[in-house]
């Protein structure tokens, strides 16, 4: 039965704000790396990874609002330090000294996290009834796997 935010148990709305805190503690970490990225990609590939990378934080950065305000109306705390999301995060850090391949290549594992932590997200979504939460993973995952596929397609 699909239940809006205030009709879910305290519980199942712990749980999915703590697996929303996740999505966003990884998705801030890669717009930081898909920014630092930007900005220190060189060679013959730079026109279009600085395109691609640029893509990749401003999509991020709108996502990471859309996934707080979610924790927001579960009325649970949107984790909001970049010290919390370091530490909660599956990225890492990347201190952007790297070929462009290997920038390539930390940007696809990065996507490819994203969208498996939000695949899990929205497959507990489901389980408590929260379609609102499970569609916005759902779409979110998919914009992740998309990335990861346009950053694969650079390695071919």
């Amino acid at each position: 039965m699909t239940q809006t935010a205030v009709a879910l148990s305290t519980d199942a709305r712990t749980a999915i704000a703590d697996a929303l805190n996740q999505s966003v503690a990884e998705t801030t970490v890669t717009t930081m790396m898909a920014q630092n990225f930007h900005w220190n990609v060189t060679g013959m590939a730079f026109g279009p990874l600085h395109d691609l990378f640029q893509k990749i934080y401003e999509d991020h950065f709108v996502a990471q609002d859309d996934l707080a305000e979610r924790i927001k109306a579960l009325d649970a705390h949107a984790e909001g330090t970049l010290a919390g999301m370091l530490k909660r995060s599956k990225v890492g850090e990347h201190d952007g000294h790297a070929t462009d391949r290997e920038m390539i290549k930390a940007m696809q594992g990065a996507q490819e996290t994203l969208a498996a932590t939000l695949a899990g997200c929205g497959a507990m979504a489901a389980e408590h009834g929260d379609t609102l939460t499970e569609d916005l993973c759902i779409a979110r995952g998919q914009t992740h796997e998309k990335f990861a596929w346009f950053l694969r397609a650079h390695l071919s």
